[in-house]
């Protein structure tokens, strides 16, 4: 921002059409490295998110081995989070149940999964990652931005400039899956159960 004022200061003698101009190549310059400045910003609401939805939504007792196993939140495929996701994660409980992150390169039913995230992968094979766990005890969460793309339960929407979600509740209750009114309600938009 200083080298912006700064150069602000250089342009201020130029004719208004000039200064315009310069203004306009400076910016071009910087849209990279402002995007590289949202980017991870956007990813840290999502860690946000992904480490809180668990707290409105209520598992079937089969989903898990014993009352004091954790709940499982899983990245399958490009993991954009990092650190960030632990951050967000660390300490964390969900019904008295600790929160483990599992980073994995295949999935499946037997994985173990209870919160799943879908990330950089293509649409068929998100297709296949989201039919290799349904009817299972999971959550679902996705980031895709095609129309074309098979989504999760939950999918990511950016709109006006803010991270939000859309949920499907139908796959949601497919899955033995019970989200609470309080986060539907935050929703963007709602696919509601049948």
């Amino acid at each position: 921002m200083e080298l912006l004022t700064n150069l602000l200061h250089i342009a201020v003698p130029l004719r208004s059409r000039t200064k315009s101009m310069v203004l306009g190549v400076l910016c071009i310059a910087l849209i990279p490295g402002l995007a590289a400045a949202v980017e991870p910003l956007e990813y840290a609401v999502k860690a946000a998110f992904l480490s809180k939805f668990g707290l409105y939504v209520e598992w079937s007792s089969t989903a898990f081995s014993s009352p004091s196993s954790a709940i499982n939140l899983c990245v399958v495929g490009e993991d954009p989070f990092g650190a960030t996701l632990d951050t967000a994660v660390r300490g964390q409980r969900i019904g008295g149940r600790e929160v483990v992150i599992r980073r994995l390169k295949t999935i499946g039913r037997e994985s173990g999964c209870h919160i799943l995230y879908i990330g950089g992968v293509e649409t068929q094979h998100s297709s296949q990652i989201i039919a290799a766990v349904r009817g299972g005890s999971v959550l679902t969460v996705t980031d895709a931005h095609e129309p074309e793309a098979a989504v999760g339960i939950i999918n990511f929407v950016i709109k006006d400039n803010r991270v939000r979600f859309d949920i499907d509740e139908q796959a949601a209750a497919q899955n033995g899956l019970t989200i609470s009114s309080k986060l539907l309600s935050l929703a963007l938009n709602v696919k509601p159960r049948h």
